[in-house]
Parts: structure tokens; C-alpha cells; sequence
């Protein structure tokens, strides 16, 4: 098999666990300790992250912002609730990819994974869709004609809702997922395989992305492909923070 590329933003997502044992005398809000942090890479350097736990290394390449590392989502969280007090961003500004300097028959699946902070454009995506032809899709953008090119589209309920008619237009190019409730495919709704108790869902919609393309690239089967991803993303959501299965 040839190698999968990943296109998108990336960041670096960190976790400061706290501990909370009292509230301040000046306001009413907790004093929070700090226990321990945790750093890992987020956006489409999380699909990295979970394609290669699948996947030897040298078959998957990313192609991200330079300035990844600066580009900050820190979440307090306490933690023996896991309950988010608040996110912190550091904004970085993110210069555009060039999409005309790939080399897209290196690859037999190229994965766009964007977060809409400026490094892919409309016209980019709808490039790349036009100059590969088994591209899968999870933009933030609302969806509009520049995505018809991609083989798959993944979109959560608030994407879909947003996207308005053009989800139906596609057809059967959008994958959506549902939460806990599954995900819609076809008209079709394809259920978790168990109720798991969710702890976290930072980073799932990765996880679900990564290993959609992952089983496909196996078998060329997208209900096999919806169902196994479906398992790993229930797997990832018991986790606290973004992981991977």
C-alpha cells in the first residue's frame, strides 16, 4: 500500500490537572492546585498521532504548520471530576499551505483534517480533491461545492446543521457522526457496539477519522470502516483528554 497523507492544522493541546480543596476568600470561586500537566499534539496532529498507532510510521506523512508547538489549547480541568473550569488559547497565525508543491501520486489516501485557522482555504481543498481521488474529509468549515470532489466527508451534528441542504446534496459522501448515538451513514444509523460512561471527548472526531481511513485502506469496505472506527472512538472517549485507542 502507498502512503497516507495528512493535511491540516495542528496544535499543541495541554491538560493542567488540578486539584480543588477550597474556595477563595475574595471571590466564590475554587483555588485551584496544580497536580500535574500533560502535553500532547492535537488537531490533525492527533490523527497523526492515532493513524500510527495502526500504521507503521514511514507509511504516513503529515503535512502541517511549521508552528504547531506555539499554537496553545490548554484546558484546567480538575482532576479527580475531570470537570473543565476553562480553555486558554494562544493564537498563532498560521501561513497557508501550498497545495501545487505535493506530490500526490505518492499516496494511495490522502486525509484532510482542517480546522479552519487559515493554513487550507476553500480553493486549496477543493485542489487537492480534484487532484487526488480518495481524499476524506473533516473541515470545520460550513460545507459548500468545493468539498463534492472528496470520496468521504466526516461531519459531526452541529457541522451538518450548519451546512444546511448541501449535507443532502452529497448523499452518501457524508459520514456523520452522532455522539453516543452512533453514526448516520446512507440513511442508516450505525450504533456504538457498546455504551461506554464518557470521561472526555477531546480529540474522538480524530480518532473516528483516523481510523475510518485506516480499516478502508484494508478492506475497501465503508460500513466495516464506519463500525470499526465507531469502536475506537468509543474507546478513546473513557480516556481523559486527547489520546488515542
Amino acid at each position: 500500500m502507498k502512503r497516507i497523507l495528512i493535511i491540516g492544522d495542528s496544535c499543541r493541546d495541554i491538560y493542567t490537572y488540578c486539584t480543588t480543596k477550597r474556595l477563595s476568600p475574595e471571590k466564590p470561586v475554587p483555588v485551584l492546585e496544580i497536580d500535574h500537566i500533560h502535553s500532547v499534539g492535537g488537531m490533525a496532529m492527533n490523527v497523526y498521532n492515532n493513524m500510527i498507532t495502526m500504521l507503521p510510521q514511514r507509511e504516513v506523512d503529515i503535512l502541517t504548520n511549521e508552528n504547531w508547538n506555539d499554537v496553545i489549547k490548554e484546558r484546567i480541568v480538575d482532576k479527580k471530576s475531570n470537570h473543565m473550569f476553562c480553555r486558554i488559547d494562544k493564537p498563532q497565525q498560521t501561513e497557508r499551505v501550498d497545495v501545487f508543491k505535493i506530490d500526490y501520486e505518492n499516496y494511495e489516501y490522502i486525509i484532510v483534517s482542517d480546522y479552519d485557522k487559515g493554513f487550507l482555504e476553500w480553493d486549496d481543498i477543493e485542489y487537492i480533491c480534484s487532484h487526488h481521488d480518495k481524499v476524506f474529509l473533516d473541515s470545520k468549515k460550513q460545507l459548500g461545492p468545493w468539498a463534492y470532489g472528496a470520496k468521504y466527508i466526516k461531519i459531526n451534528n452541529y457541522e451538518a446543521e450548519r451546512s444546511g441542504p448541501i449535507v443532502d446534496e452529497l448523499g452518501d459522501k457524508v459520514i456523520q457522526t452522532l455522539g453516543g448515538d452512533g453514526v448516520l451513514w446512507n440513511n442508516t444509523i450505525y450504533p456504538v457496539p457498546e455504551i461506554v460512561e464518557t470521561l472526555d471527548v477531546s480529540g474522538a472526531g480524530d480518532t473516528f477519522l483516523a481510523s475510518l481511513v485506516f480499516k478502508f485502506a484494508q478492506n475497501g469496505n465503508i460500513i466495516k470502516a464506519i463500525k470499526y472506527a465507531n469502536k475506537q472512538a468509543s474507546k478513546v472517549v473513557t480516556k481523559r483528554g486527547t489520546s488515542t485507542p
